[in-house]
């Protein structure tokens, strides 16, 4: 029996909740976490003709990666879509997840997704994010090294890049000496001891700190254990905006255009003229990401990607780098895909369906 909260800890592990934006409302919108799940639908937007659907499917949990609502709700009566939305959701016992900018700033997210499509190689986070990583540093006696290491592996710690159990040690002596109401696991009360201990680093993500310390403590054989959490400056390269990467050859503009459209299949596609006829390096960021083009030109990208750049932001490439706008909707339609493929491996005896109603409210004449 699969329930919502098995979805939702599958869904946060991918993409913590602690990574959206401060302006999100990534999270479970509605429903609740001891319902049994029937079945589920993943769409984009959840509107109400997505709630329809659902309906019609039989699914009682709706992952969308835009949230229906964003800002506090006063009154619910139905006067506009939002409202609409969550009324019929609630009335027929339907659960509405959001996945929204939390998964955008995962490496295996959104912009990867984009990425894929269009066929990029050697991608890396376009701008990493800063003070999202913490360091530990504890004291443990030589014998018991290797067990609190393993114990801080299982939380999370010592992940970089494709790397995992990274840590660093150096051997050293620790004194202590034990009070009258202490019950140590080495030495007795009220006499000076000396041990041969481990000083042991590791990284990991500062969401995590509450699991890491929680198996630290868990782990050390230590009455009171000597340990230390240091905020990091250092940019996580495996978080943050947007994404880079290189063509397998380079095209010129006309043939780069044709190549997006065909590989995102799109109607139209707004662009600048660059300077020099070759688009080899290429940005991309799913939804808005006009923040991101001085971005991706310090890193000499011919092509940035993205949707909803207004008029004058586009004198902003200086025809240094090609402002590809595909719109919101299609930069962000293969999400979609990513989430159908994440939970039908996880929950193979669950129905996942991708929805087949297209909720992009842009036409084009």
């Amino acid at each position: 029996m699969v329930k919502i909260k098995d979805i939702v800890q599958a869904l946060e592990q991918l993409a913590p909740k602690e990574y959206q934006e401060s302006y999100d409302n990534a999270g479970l919108i509605t429903g609740q976490m001891q319902w049994e799940v029937t079945g589920v639908l993943v769409t984009l937007d959840c509107i109400e003709s997505i709630v329809d659907e659902a309906i019609q499917k039989r699914c009682n949990l709706i992952v969308a990666h835009h949230p229906i609502v964003f800002k506090g709700l006063k009154q619910i009566n139905g006067k506009n879509y939002v409202e609409r939305t969550i009324i019929k959701a609630i009335k027929n016992d339907i659960a509405i997840y959001a996945i929204h900018t939390n998964l955008d700033h995962v490496m295996a997210g959104v912009n990867h997704k984009i990425a894929s499509k269009i066929g990029l190689l050697n991608t890396r986070i376009l701008a990493p994010k800063s003070q999202t990583l913490e360091k530990i540093v504890a004291f443990v006696p030589t014998e018991n090294t290797q067990q609190v290491l393993d114990a801080l592996y299982a939380a999370g710690a010592g992940e970089i890049g494709n790397y995992t159990n990274c840590s660093f040690q150096v051997t050293g002596k620790g004194n202590f000496k034990p009070n009258e109401f202490s019950n140590p696991t080495i030495g007795e009360r009220n006499k000076n001891q000396e041990v041969e201990e481990d000083r042991i680093e590791l990284i990991f993500p500062a969401h995590l700190r509450n699991s890491i310390t929680r198996n630290l403590k868990s782990a050390h054989p230590y009455e009171e254990i000597a340990y230390y959490i240091t905020s990091l400056e250092n940019e996580n390269q495996e978080l943050g905006a947007g994404m880079i990467g290189e063509l397998a050859e380079p095209l010129n503009t006309q043939a780069f255009l044709r190549h997006l459209k065909s590989s995102m299949t799109l109607n139209s596609i707004r662009y600048t003229i660059k300077s020099e006829d070759k688009i080899k390096t290429v940005a991309v960021c799913g939804g808005a990401g006009s923040f991101l083009l001085a971005m991706a030109k310090a890193q000499n990208a011919d092509a940035f990607v993205t949707a909803d750049f207004k008029y004058h932001e586009f004198f902003d490439g200086e025809g240094k780098t090609m402002i590809a706008d595909i719109g919101h909707y299609e930069s962000e339609k293969f999400t979609k895909e990513l989430l159908h493929s994440f939970l039908t491996e996880k929950f193979a005896n669950i129905a996942t369906y991708l929805s087949e109603v297209n909720t992009n409210p842009v036409h084009y004449f």
